[in-house]
């Protein structure tokens, strides 16, 4: 028997662009000093990333893939990474060899190290509720005359889309490639260009500029709304002031909420006209009857995913308002000027209420990828017994 163990370095997180590494370690957990013990072989094993699209019959029409199928033979000696995955792969890297023909002797236990830029034009990882979008690091490796055995780490991506520039500029690759630059210097400058994007995302989601909304219906004004940028990154809060003393309709309560909007591209539809999915992600409630002004603050929560479009489907992001405001004017409590005693107000048992909503689109990016793995679902460490 052999173990193997794969961890990735950083964390399960990373942007599109970024150079992913993992360390693979293959051990024959039996002990040296074991009479009956023997040396374990393997006949290689290889690595690659690949990215497993999966969408809801219900909702989405693809179109017909054919006879072609994912199941590989036991006989097989072909590495097929996607074998027994739900969907189709969408997306996949050239594989690695990680070595071939491996002796391990009893107790002996060897790692090698496995590193890939993330494909910078696939799509993000996605869980919605009509397409998925998972990514995974799968090890395949195989004992002389014995079946492929895959290892499979799952992993997130974060793509910049929406970004004034690429997020990873090429211009120090305008020079010949140097095939004796040590290894040191190319993590080096890998890292350089990771921190060129995240200085982008941060000047780009730190500008603000106030925007100032009437918030009206029928009857006239209810309040002006303030909300200081329409760009953030994943984490931030979203602060939004009210301002209901130039009113000319009294505000009973008020909700915002922050919600993901998810359409299918019109040519993959199931029905003309498909509603669109919307999924909330926080809200704020509040009572507002004869208050001069409020705020909310909503979170972002580190692990829904920002806005991207792909050929399939397109995911916006958008604050819903919804306002309750009452027909006719209501009376404040009045408090004499020298009184003394407490007086409790009582607020009127029947009031002819209007409701009305409005959505104020935003701008959702990545964030630090180091950031988005303290709360991934993955561990970036996976094992299996072979």
């Amino acid at each position: 028997m052999i173990e193997v163990v794969a961890s990735m370095a950083r964390g399960p997180v990373f942007l599109a662009g970024e150079l992913m590494e993992c360390l693979i370690t293959f051990t024959n957990p039996m002990s040296h000093l074991s009479t009956s013990a023997s040396s374990e072989m393997l006949a290689w094993a290889s690595a690659q990333i690949h990215c497993q699209f999966h969408a809801s019959e219900n909702r989405v029409a693809l179109p017909a893939r054919g006879n072609k199928q994912d199941v590989q033979a036991d006989s097989d000696t072909v590495l097929i990474p996607s074998r027994g995955e739900r969907g189709q792969c969408v997306l996949d890297t050239p594989p690695k060899i990680l070595f071939c023909d491996l002796r391990l002797d009893p107790g002996e236990s060897k790692t090698f190290p496995y590193s890939e830029v993330v494909p910078i034009d696939g799509p993000p990882s996605f869980r919605g509720q009509a397409v998925k979008y998972v990514y995974k690091l799968t090890i395949g490796c195989q004992r002389v005359n014995s079946p492929i055995k895959l290892l499979r780490v799952p992993f997130r991506v974060l793509v910049l889309q929406g970004m004034p520039e690429p997020p990873f500029p090429q211009d120090e690759e305008v020079s010949p490639s140097n095939p004796f630059l040590e290894e040191e210097e190319a993590s080096r400058r890998d890292a350089r260009a990771l921190e060129r994007a995240l200085d982008m995302l941060m000047v780009t989601t730190s500008r603000r500029c106030p925007h100032m909304f009437n918030i009206t219906n029928m009857r006239g004004k209810v309040a002006k709304f303030c909300i200081f940028k329409t760009v953030y990154r994943l984490g931030e809060d979203i602060v939004g002031t009210f301002n209901f003393s130039e009113g000319d309709i009294p505000c009973l309560q008020y909700s915002v909420s922050l919600q993901s909007e998810e359409e299918i591209q019109e040519q993959y539809q199931r029905r003309p006209g498909q509603a669109i999915s919307v999924t909330g992600h926080g809200r704020h409630l509040e009572s507002c009857l004869h208050t001069a002004s409020s705020h909310f603050s909503l979170p972002i929560p580190l692990n829904v995913t920002p806005g991207f479009s792909t050929d399939t489907v397109t995911l916006r992001w958008r604050l819903h308002f919804e306002f309750v405001t009452a027909r006719d004017p209501t009376e404040p409590p009045t408090v004499l000027q020298n009184q003394s005693e407490v007086t409790v107000w009582a607020g009127a048992e029947h009031v002819d209420v209007d409701t009305f909503s409005w959505n104020l689109p935003i701008k959702v990016l990545p964030t630090n990828p180091a950031l988005a793995s303290y709360v991934s679902q993955f561990t970036g460490t996976n094992s299996i017994s072979i």
